[in-house]
């Protein structure tokens, strides 16, 4: 097959020939003649950008957005490219076109910053778990091990892209769960706040301080706080008044919160005794 048979077959219906408005609008300077010219090129290239763009309309973005972007990355292509350095415009400007493309996939498309090294092994998984599946002509996922050989990756790389390919949309906590007729969302699935934690955490914080206080007053601060007893309840049942019991009470927790303030803090929660 000759050259020229081979090139006419590689030619799509979007390419036109512009070589000599190009060598018009790199003599022209700036002013409405040559914004009015690029506008011109830009118009005639544009299918071949949409063209480019439809080929990443199966990734979950909308189609006129990429092919917006598609555009931008013409309107640059347009700009920058140099007749005088030779070559044809079509070259140039498909990859400086695919290059916006991916870039907003990579900045733009994901709702969560995600770094590049992550992208691009949800990409190649992506991609892999396509072809395996078309390969052998069925529905069943591939396994971890059979992605990993086809694409030459470690298995642990392929489970980071595969997390990261559910990773490029989010869901609203709102979002009625699938296969949920009662309107039971992802909200219900999560946890609640546990308002005794903090309790949980005072009372370690303060056991090591009511071991050191003398045992009449640990025992006074175990009936009042422990098991709810009023001050003249604790007075009747130790045979003493109950005047004498609030100031037991108000030394024994000036003295154990002076004790936790000036202590401190542990990492972690101690162990239950």
């Amino acid at each position: 097959m000759s050259a020229t048979c081979a090139g006419a077959r590689r030619r799509h219906d979007d390419t036109p020939d512009t070589a000599a408005d190009f060598a018009r609008l790199a003599a022209l300077p700036k002013g409405p003649e040559r914004d009015a010219l690029t506008e011109k090129l830009v118009e005639a290239w544009l299918p071949m950008a949409h063209r480019l763009a439809r080929r990443y309309r199966n990734r979950g973005e909308n189609l006129e957005d990429l092919e917006q972007v598609a555009a931008l990355g013409l309107v640059k292509a347009v700009d920058r490219y140099d007749p005088q350095r030779g070559g044809a415009f079509q070259p140039y400007a498909i990859p400086t076109i695919v290059g916006e493309l991916k870039r907003y996939f990579r900045d733009c498309a994901w709702d969560l910053h995600v770094p590049r090294r992550v992208q691009e092994l949800r990409n190649r998984v992506r991609a892999t778990v396509q072809d395996l599946a078309a390969s052998e002509g069925t529905d069943r996922s591939p396994t971890v091990s059979q992605v990993a050989r086809a694409a030459d990756m470690s298995e642990e790389d392929v489970l980071t892209g595969m997390e990261a390919i559910d990773s490029f949309r989010s869901l609203s906590l709102d979002a009625e769960l699938a296969g949920a007729d009662d309107g039971y969302s992802l909200a219900d699935t999560l946890g609640r706040s546990e308002t005794r934690y903090d309790t949980v955490i005072a009372r370690e914080a303060v056991k090591p301080c009511l071991n050191r206080l003398p045992e009449r007053e640990q025992h006074i601060l175990y009936l009042r706080f422990f098991r709810d007893m009023t001050q003249a309840g604790i007075a009747e049942e130790l045979g003493i008044s109950q005047m004498h019991v609030s100031r037991l009470i108000s030394r024994s927790c000036a003295r154990i919160r002076d004790q936790v303030e000036a202590e401190p803090r542990p990492d972690r929660i101690p162990a239950p005794a």
